[in-house]
């Protein structure tokens, strides 16, 4: 692959697709906690519906990641999963009853599930060894200016219509539909189309654990100890609330995470490249400990901003660094089945810290549970220090 194009049409409209996915899907985040508690979801009950649609979209990601692999197809997953999400977003507003809202919000997730893998791997295929850092940078950087544009738009409305989240909800159809036209509009290459066999049942794909590379296993287990002490970022926006800040601010400090988020993706995929993918993830790490040790004690409205300043920066050096690292250690034949098994099982550990925040918040206080997960994270850095040399 030529050098002097590194960002080809393929990864320019799959960019676009999250892009416009995300300002649709972002646009109700801030307000997803605070239209569950006005149904009468407690802090508990949050964490437990946020942990089982992760557990939804991890297990999902790994088997239709393997299954993406096995018939070497990359687009349909793509299209499908990109619809299922969008059509989940009116109908989880329908009815109010606990059952229904889990059945949409897994839906939602089962979408993401179907195509993340896929979608991840054709960004991968499309790209050489040492262009993964920027154009996962790129892809994330646009996914995340959605992030930032979406919640935009929900404080807009909400300023002229306060407390109107079930028609926000409706609104969030507009671009999210958006997207999936994009996803009409991408090619995949249809050459090498051997197909092979896709026998076992829908956790068949654990059994890569077996066959994958010794490199690949010391990456995916410092991500699983990561990922059980990272829990749903509702608590977050659930614990600026609780300091006393109106929805404004709420979604405020969310837009500016979100901002920074993708000011700084392609800078730090760029900077991976160069100096290594392991050295931008562990000053990831450092950033998250912090962030979270911070919103124990913070008070103050600066104060505050700049620790969602702090944690724009942390998922920049990892959310897509991650991805771009584990399809470095892998052949491109295996890359979704790779993704997917590290985001499967990612998923199940983030049910748990999901989980454990909630009861934490409920059993201690807010303060608790995010000093156990800033300490937590402290020693997962000791592991990327200690245990990948490079």
């Amino acid at each position: 692959m030529s050098n002097k194009k590194i960002f080809t049409r393929t990864i320019w409209l799959l960019s676009f697709v999250s892009l416009f996915n995300d300002i649709g899907s972002e646009m109700l985040v801030p307000v997803m906690p605070i239209y569950l508690k006005s149904i009468g979801f407690t802090a508990l009950w949050i964490g437990l519906l946020e942990g089982i649609a992760e557990a939804v979209v991890g297990i999902s990601k790994g088997y239709f990641g393997k299954l993406s692999d096995d018939r070497n197809q990359r687009l349909p997953f793509v299209q499908f999963g990109y619809l299922l999400s969008n059509l989940s977003k009116p109908l989880l507003v329908i009815f109010k009853n606990p059952t229904w809202v889990l059945f949409t919000r897994s839906a939602d997730k089962l979408g993401k599930g179907i195509r993340t893998s896929a979608r991840d791997a054709m960004l991968s295929d499309e790209c050489s060894k040492d262009n993964k850092g920027k154009v996962f940078g790129l892809h994330r950087s646009m996914d995340t200016i959605g992030a930032a544009i979406g919640p935009f738009l929900a404080l807009v409305f909400l300023y002229f219509y306060p407390e109107q989240y079930i028609l926000l909800f409706f609104l969030a159809f507009i671009p999210g539909s958006i997207s999936v036209v994009f996803t009409l509009l991408i090619k995949e290459d249809q050459k090498n189309v051997l197909v092979k066999s896709t026998k076992g049942n829908f956790f068949s794909y654990f059994n890569y654990w077996k066959t994958a590379s010794t490199e690949y296993k010391k990456l995916v287990t410092g991500l699983l100890l990561f990922a059980l002490f990272n829990s749903s970022d509702v608590f977050l926006l659930l614990m600026v609330k609780q300091l006393g800040f109106n929805d404004t601010h709420v979604i405020g400090v969310y837009i500016f995470y979100n901002l920074v988020y993708a000011l700084f993706s392609y800078p730090l995929g760029y900077l991976a490249d160069k100096i290594g993918m392991r050295t931008v993830f562990i000053l990831g790490l450092f950033l998250f400990a912090t962030m979270y040790l911070g919103m124990s004690v913070v008070k103050e409205e600066w104060i505050l901003y700049g620790l969602f300043f702090v944690y724009g920066i942390y998922a920049a050096a990892t959310d897509g660094i991650s991805k771009a690292w584990i399809s470095k250690v892998v052949p491109s034949s295996e890359t979704a089945t790779a993704i997917g098994f590290n985001a499967s099982c990612t998923s199940l550990a983030m049910m748990v810290s999901s989980s454990l925040a909630g009861l934490l918040w409920v059993v201690f206080n807010p303060e608790v549970t995010f000093i156990v997960a800033g300490t937590g994270v402290l020693l997962v850095t000791v592991y990327f220090l200690i245990g990948i040399k490079k």
